[in-house]
């Protein structure tokens, strides 16, 4: 689902679409929506304490992770560098030493 922008009349966040136009229920007004209101849908990952992550980062894992399939745990503290920014149920794209390749959720990191 994706986020739509407030009502620019009484900023209410409780807009929907109908058609191609946005209506907000509490004070009626219909607007058309622009290119600033889609670049504002950009998915913001964040790390468990709420900084901003970018491709490139380093984070560092805040709990111990077992790797589905392996008998592996990804230990508390492992840091990773240079990740990568997916859409999907996991959101980092990394390379763990000692491990390979493998997916992680934001929630479970932090930035370094």
């Amino acid at each position: 689902m994706t986020q739509l922008p407030n009502c620019p009349e009484c900023n209410s966040e409780y807009t929907y679409e109908d058609g191609t136009l946005i209506i907000c229920p509490e004070c009626g007004h219909e607007w058309a929506p622009t290119e600033d209101d889609e670049t504002n849908n950009e998915k913001v990952y964040k790390d468990a304490n709420g900084n901003i992550l970018e491709d490139g980062d380093s984070i560092t894992v805040i709990k111990d992770l077992k790797v589905k399939g392996s008998s592996l745990v990804v230990k508390r503290g492992t840091k990773v560098k240079n990740i990568r920014l997916i859409d999907g149920d996991h959101d980092i794209d990394c390379k763990i030493d000692g491990i390979g390749p493998m997916q992680l959720k934001t929630e479970f990191v932090k930035k370094v």
